[in-house]
């Protein structure tokens, strides 16, 4: 029943008494890559939690810190309730829910966005998580990280992401793509295409620098920005190479001979 009286219409039920409402913060099931936790309590999550941001942030000192000042974790705290209130079909409840950790997180995300465990974002201001978009485990990102739509196309229409992705500051996921595991996406980059599993991509719009196999540390799950390589300046650098191979070869071939003097006349002929 509805607080209005009448019979709720469509939608899964919602669960009566104290044992459903404990599992309001667990993560979604129906997620490529998360393992489903029936038993994944309220209290259980909120430790997962806490523990994900010791292991992530340096920064982090205590657990009363962590509660009290750490907006990622009370932006998917509020989300876990306002996407089970999103599957129970009472959608506008979850909305405001999600509206008001948007206002003390600086966090916006959609409750029917399905995001899985230990998932963290680091400082948040600016983080928008879309409708559609699917967050697998152990996923990291940092503020100002938009995981969007570029149409208005129903159904289908922001990212996958699988499991340990670490998307660094202002980068931007858009439209129904995946990306792979292990994927690290470099600070600032507009990714638009599919990335595959243990790459790192970087650039407007994202290419994929490095792969498995390829200059990349399959240990490593840390997104080093400064080591970064730089595709444009690459790019830049090798056509300068190339342009002074080239006058190389012109000098040689026309015996070196030098330029008139700047400011000279050349001689009329007799």
């Amino acid at each position: 029943m509805l607080a209005g009286g009448g019979p709720r219409r469509g939608g899964a039920e919602a669960p009566r008494g104290l044992k459903p409402a404990l599992r309001l913060f667990q993560a979604p099931e129906g997620l490529p890559a998360a393992v489903r936790y029936n038993d994944f309590t309220m209290f259980r999550a909120i430790k997962e939690q806490i523990d994900t941001i010791f292991r992530e942030d340096p920064a982090a000192t205590g657990v009363l810190e962590i509660v009290f000042c750490y907006p990622g974790l009370h932006a998917i705290l509020l989300h876990r309730v306002a996407h089970k209130l999103y599957g129970w079909r009472w959608r506008f409840v979850a909305r405001f829910i999600s509206q008001i950790g948007r206002a003390l997180t600086g966090i916006e995300i959609h409750p029917g966005a399905k995001i899985g465990r230990r998932f963290f974002i680091d400082h948040g201001m600016g983080v928008v998580i879309g409708e559609t978009a699917e967050v697998g485990d152990d996923v990291l990102l940092y503020q100002g990280v938009t995981l969007g739509g570029t149409g208005k196309e129903q159904g289908k229409r922001h990212p996958t992401l699988g499991n340990h992705v670490v998307v660094g500051t202002g980068a931007k996921v858009l439209g129904n793509i995946r990306i792979g595991d292990h994927v690290k996406i470099g600070a600032g980059s507009v990714v638009i295409h599919p990335v595959p599993d243990h790459s790192t991509v970087v650039g407007i719009p994202g290419r994929v620098v490095r792969a498995r196999g390829a200059e990349v540390d399959e240990d490593s799950e840390t997104l080093e920005h400064g080591k970064l390589p730089d595709p444009e300046a690459q790019e830049i650098e090798d056509l300068a190479r190339r342009v002074a191979e080239l006058e190389t070869q012109v000098r040689a071939l026309t015996g070196a001979v030098a330029p008139p003097p700047v400011g000279s006349h050349p001689q009329e002929p007799v």
